[in-house]
């Protein structure tokens, strides 16, 4: 591998035999090194394949990351894609450090998340990557010896959400979070219950939902049309669903200025029904 350039001298760019681009991590991997030469593959621990989001990751924002956030990093990644198989990308993964670190020094700081940070939208919705939010907080501490605030998980949690969503950045994932929220209260307050988050209909549903907003997220296309007769069938036979729909599709379209196409409002008129009636 030749190296191309560092991002610190323990992550850096470099290219395979074959042309192509990629980040590693490992002790001094890019110390003292220059483009073109080659770099020592029994010091890499981790590598990913560079993206062009990759190119956003900032060297001086890296440069600063202590030694032991990325340790603690590289702890938590494999812990996580070991457990509940979430991977990440040389972007997500710097991303993640730098939270770790600030979230470190926050800590020594005494400058910690209050408990009402937390909320109720990220610990149901993601209930899988909250809990492996909170498995990392653990292993975090363990491995910089301190204890943080429980509230840190549901922060921690938007990356494990990120690192499973398609293409978004993490911004997009805290924009998914609050539209998940807000569909799930219009469904709530138009039947007048609580959804049992435990149910199978509601992780459906909830699975449904997440690929409906990526999909926008990344404006990308569904990929067939149902028959439009289909959609006028659910019209006619589950009407409250229906009027359901609509009040959601109000609420995104103001929100976030999406419109529901008719695939789109015949899948959520039976995912409706099911979750409020299973």
């Amino acid at each position: 591998m030749e190296f191309i350039k560092n991002y610190n001298n323990n992550a850096a760019l470099v290219k395979d035999a074959a042309g192509k681009d990629w980040v590693v991590i490992g002790k001094g991997i890019g110390f003292g090194l220059k483009k073109g030469m080659p770099v020592d593959e029994s010091k890499i621990e981790r590598r990913f394949v560079a993206q062009d989001e990759i190119d956003q990751v900032e060297p001086e924002v890296v440069q600063g990351i202590d030694p032991k956030s990325f340790e603690a990093t590289d702890a938590v990644c494999s812990a996580v894609e070991k457990k509940y198989g979430i991977s990440f990308t040389g972007y997500q993964y710097f991303a993640l450090a730098d939270h770790i670190d600030f979230m470190i020094k926050r800590t020594l700081d005494g400058a910690e998340l209050s408990p009402a940070s937390g909320s109720w939208e990220t610990k149901t919705l993601f209930p899988k990557e909250y809990a492996a939010a909170k498995e990392a907080l653990e292993i975090i501490s363990d491995t910089v010896h301190l204890t943080f605030n429980h509230s840190e998980a549901v922060s921690l949690t938007y990356h494990f959400i990120n690192a499973e969503s398609d293409g978004s950045k993490l911004q997009d994932t805290m924009r998914m979070t609050r539209y998940l929220g807000g569909i799930v209260n219009i469904v709530q307050y138009q039947y007048g219950i609580t959804l049992d988050t435990d149910s199978f209909n509601y992780e459906r549903f909830i699975t449904h939902l997440r690929a409906l907003i990526i999909r926008h997220l990344t404006h990308k296309q569904a990929n067939a049309e149902l028959d439009p007769a289909l959609l006028q069938l659910m019209v006619d036979k589950y009407p409250k669903e229906k009027d359901t729909v609509d009040r959601i599709a109000q609420y995104l379209k103001r929100e976030a200025d999406w419109t529901l196409s008719p695939d789109d409002e015949t899948y959520l008129i039976l995912h409706i029904w099911r979750v409020t009636h299973r």
